[in-house]
């Protein structure tokens, strides 16, 4: 009995010793977790009751030159109810004129809203919705309703903000517009003007301290924030809203008409590099278009013929030839090291190095610079690198593409880098690189820098100016600068551009007509890109224009830059041209000028003046007649080609209002 006392008794000591170990290790535990790491469990469980939200910054809107809205931040309400939060007096004297308020609001019957308020009441829902997408007009109405004005910790009101982003002209521009996201793994990512000007536009977010009422659902826990968000900038763009319509719309006949796979038109005013339309179109698969890349800005291509102004200008100013010198284009083909260079169409001799560029002859350009620069064609190439096109332009926009220019002594250069280079290929430069090019022959000599943005502001303060910024103060004499104009009216007065011609409005430019993957031994990749570039009125330019399309169908054999993106290049110039306001007086008007021509004069004057009456256009070209009625605020619809030889309306009556006139052309 005793043995068997002393083993309970050992059992006991052992079950106390037990318990005392454990009794030490939960005060060591407790110790621990209140003084060694109780700052991080006091963290912890504040996080998971109480946190701190992030509310976005209102982003500053983006406006055009002419202050249309072309990007927004608009904030959007979510309205919950805490019913748990009211006193039971102040809950049953409000619910009545609240259902009242809520259903004058949202549309729903009063009776509907006070149910609806009393079963969560009932039920205790501390997170009932009364309305999503609300305007900040209505957040403002319901934020002052009975029992809501008492604020959230008395009347439970529970208001979750966001932003959203909205776009007033919808898809025109877009792309330069742009977008700023978050990509799926969590890196930012944009596009446009709103990415590159993100730091202007985007504003300090705030902070709000909201407590965790349910699983998923937080209230704030006061009105105020802990930290109020400061809006970002405005953005003022040099985008004409008027102009860009017009070049989108013009783009998107062309594609359409020619079935192409995309194409880009710019249109920059001359003296400042400001870009006043920008649109970039491809076709879908669905057959429609839309703004899937910037291609004047990220596409660096073969230019074909618009590089040979390179070559004219070159020449003139090292004085190794004149617009009067004469090159033998021996009926249209020419063979360097063997290899042969051709005109798009045979039969030239003997002619002028003007006329040659006039009418966009390959054998007479490459002989102006194969015969004065092959032994030394580093000195071709230097003027390339004044003129800045082996180099990006250095735009603000994300993703310009690199240009491509072979140099002697590195890889890729060839005995027939030189002569193919005189005619646009084997090297690769961006429509916007060409259009500065271009602008610096209108400019008088001086390039400046395409320019999308103007200032930012605040409210009615300017933060920033930006202006024009020069980037080649000369790119060549006067009287070089004074030829090439010339020369340069003349290929629309009289060569490859002849179709686009009206003395009405005069242009000056290039034709280009590019094969474009023409590399392809076995030719299937081979396509076409037509370009046009120029400026208007070629007298005294205020704007310059690049046109680019690509692969246009050539079922009909009709792919040249004058068909294909001369047109669009005309339509820019001529609505420009008759839909601004004229303050010129009307000059004296030659009476050898055709009876269409002169029709077209008086009726310009007169859609100046007095624009309710419907014209006779009958025996004017089909693009001139389009440019003078859609400026009277007329839709109109083509049948055929050439001129007007038929109108569904007559002349002399008033304009009605979506008035739509049908032509016939011949």
């Amino acid at each position: 009995m005793a043995v068997e006392d002393k083993n309970i008794s050992y059992r006991i000591y052992l079950v106390a010793f037990a318990m005392f170990v454990m009794a030490c290790a939960i005060v060591i535990k407790l110790t621990n977790i209140q003084w060694v790491e109780g700052a991080h469990y006091r963290k912890l469980a504040k996080e998971r009751t109480v946190k701190n939200f992030k509310i976005e910054a209102n982003k500053g809107n983006i406006y055009s030159a002419d202050g249309s809205l072309l990007a927004t931040s608009i904030p959007n309400y979510e309205i919950r109810f805490d019913a748990v939060v009211p006193k039971t007096e102040l809950f049953q004297r409000s619910v009545d004129s609240l259902a009242d308020s809520l259903a004058y609001l949202l549309g729903k019957p009063s009776h509907f809203y006070e149910n609806e308020l009393r079963k969560a009441r009932a039920k205790k829902n501390r997170y009932f919705l009364i309305a999503r997408n609300l305007s900040y007009t209505d957040y403002v109405k319901i934020k002052g309703f009975p029992l809501f004005k008492a604020g959230a910790n008395k009347g439970g009101i529970i208001v979750a903000q966001k932003t959203v982003r909205e776009y007033p002209i919808g898809k025109i521009a877009e792309r330069t517009i742009g977008y700023e996201r978050v990509k799926p793994d969590g890196t930012p990512d944009g596009k446009g003007i709103e990415w590159a000007y993100r730091k202007y536009l985007n504003g300090k977010d705030g902070k709000i301290l909201k407590q965790k009422i349910a699983k998923g659902q937080w209230k704030p826990i006061r009105d105020l924030n802990e930290v109020d968000p400061i809006d970002g900038y405005d953005v003022i763009s040099t985008i004409d809203v008027f102009i860009q319509d017009i070049a989108h719309h013009a783009l998107l006949k062309q594609l359409e008409e020619y079935d192409a796979e995309h194409g880009c038109v710019v249109v920059m005013e001359t003296k400042t590099g400001r870009i006043k339309a920008i649109s970039n179109l491809g076709k879908a698969t669905d057959g429609s278009y839309y703004e899937t890349q910037n291609y004047a800005i990220t596409e660096a291509h073969d230019p074909g013929s618009t590089f040979k102004l390179v070559d004219l200008m070159a020449v003139l100013e090292d004085k190794v030839a004149d617009t009067s010198t004469v090159f033998d284009a021996n009926g249209g083909i020419i063979r360097i090291h063997g290899k042969p260079v051709e005109d798009s169409h045979h039969g030239l001799g003997k002619v002028s190095l003007a006329h040659g560029f006039e009418v966009s002859s390959n054998t007479i350009m490459v002989q102006s610079v194969y015969n004065n620069y092959k032994n030394n064609p580093s000195k071709f190439i230097k003027h390339i690198e004044d003129w800045g096109l082996d180099k990006k332009i250095g735009l603000e926009l994300k993703g310009e593409a690199t240009p491509k220019i072979p140099k002697p002594g590195e890889a890729g250069w060839s005995a027939l880098s030189l002569p193919w280079m005189a005619f646009g290929y084997g090297i690769n430069v961006t429509p916007m690189q060409t259009l500065t090019y271009y602008n610096s022959v209108a400019n008088n000599g001086v390039m400046v820098k395409p320019q999308l943005v103007s200032e930012i502001k605040k409210w009615n303060s300017t933060i920033k100016k930006i202006e024009p910024q020069v980037i080649n103060p000369k790119v060549c004499s006067p009287e070089t600068l004074k030829k090439i104009r010339v020369v340069l009216e003349n290929v629309v007065r009289r060569g490859t551009a002849k179709s686009l011609y009206t003395k009405e409005f005069p242009m000056a430019g290039k034709t280009g007509t590019a094969q474009m993957n023409y590399g392809n031994k076995s030719g299937s990749g081979m396509y076409y890109a037509s370009s046009f570039v120029g400026y208007f009125p070629a007298n005294k330019p205020q704007y310059t224009c690049i046109v680019v399309v690509h692969k246009p169908n050539t079922a009909h054999n009709n792919y040249y830059g004058a068909d294909v993106a001369g047109p669009v290049f005309k339509r820019i110039a001529q609505k420009i041209f008759t839909d601004a306001p004229s303050t010129n007086e009307i000059r004296k008007i030659d009476r050898k000028i055709p009876k269409q021509e002169l029709d077209y004069a008086a009726y310009y004057t007169q859609s100046q003046n007095k624009q309710n009456v419907i014209p006779d256009v009958k025996g004017m070209s089909g693009m001139d007649a389009i440019a003078l009625l859609e400026n009277l605020g007329i839709r109109v619809k083509i049948k055929g080609f050439g001129k007007v030889k038929k109108q569904s309306l007559q002349a002399g009556q008033n304009i009605a209002k979506n008035t739509t006139i049908v032509l016939e052309l011949s």
